[in-house]
């Protein structure tokens, strides 16, 4: 029996005519920083949201903890402990870092937003949501509006979001997109310091910071998994080598 945190079994999907998954399977286990790599058009948007509840597959079953989590709305599966981040964010521009952080946290989300009015009072939120500020190196930004931040800190306090809900597992997608080479520095020494604490899954198109990072790396193509193994073995596969994944340097 397996003993994976997360598992992913012959997941298919079907927009129409096109079959975009076909026979995906993977294992996460934990404490694992997990890579989903690909080209454009392979099909990891789709897994990554059928993964995460936003599609339902036409076929497949996807487990936490053993748990069939298949087709689930994603705040069940939130519920359960996975958190994701977006490709294109996804924040309060008005709010504060540190309000945003805090609207994610358990204690708020027990009470929806009929709570944010008195939302100072829930001092427990606002304490959990600073120290993952911190986590994220966004301290010293907690009072400032979501909008008015620079690009690269907005995509740390997405991931503080994220973190916010406490997840057993935090799938992040495409988290250096957008970044120059010190935002995708600054994010590649986030990921690894959070990786010490929370499983992670990651899709993501910079193939230096996800094999610089990964224990293990599913690669995605043609809406099948064609390839998986540790960035050693990857780099020493045949057809990873005859493309340009393989350009590693």
């Amino acid at each position: 029996m397996s003993t994976a945190l997360f598992s992913a079994q012959g997941l298919a999907k079907r927009f129409g005519d096109r079959l975009v998954l076909q026979d995906v399977s993977f294992e996460v286990g934990e404490g694992e920083l997990h890579g989903i790599m690909g080209p454009n058009g392979a099909g990891k948007t789709t897994c990554f949201n059928v993964l995460t509840g936003k599609y339902r597959p036409d076929q497949g079953r996807v487990s936490l903890r053993g748990e069939d989590i298949t087709g689930l709305h994603p705040t069940a599966i939130a519920r359960r402990g996975i958190a994701r981040s977006f490709q294109l964010m996804n924040l309060f521009d008005d709010f504060t870092a540190l309000e945003n952080v805090a609207v994610a946290t358990p204690a708020l989300r027990r009470h929806g937003f009929g709570m944010w009015r008195n939302a100072r009072d829930a001092g427990d939120a606002y304490e959990r949501a600073a120290l993952t500020l911190e986590r994220v190196g966004l301290r010293d930004k907690a009072d400032v509006r979501a909008k008015s931040l620079s690009y690269g800190d907005r995509r740390a306090l997405e991931i503080g979001v994220a973190l916010a809900c406490e997840p057993v597992l935090l799938f992040l997608d495409e988290p250096t997109a957008g970044l120059g080479a010190d935002g995708i520095a600054r994010v590649s020494e986030l990921v690894r310091e959070l990786k010490r604490h929370v499983t992670i899954v990651v899709i993501e198109h910079d193939m230096r910071f996800l094999f610089g990072l990964a224990d293990h790396i599913s690669v995605v193509h043609w809406g099948q998994v064609i390839a998986r193994g540790t960035p050693a073995e990857l780099r020493a596969n045949p057809w990873v080598q005859r493309s340009n994944l393989g350009e590693m340097g």
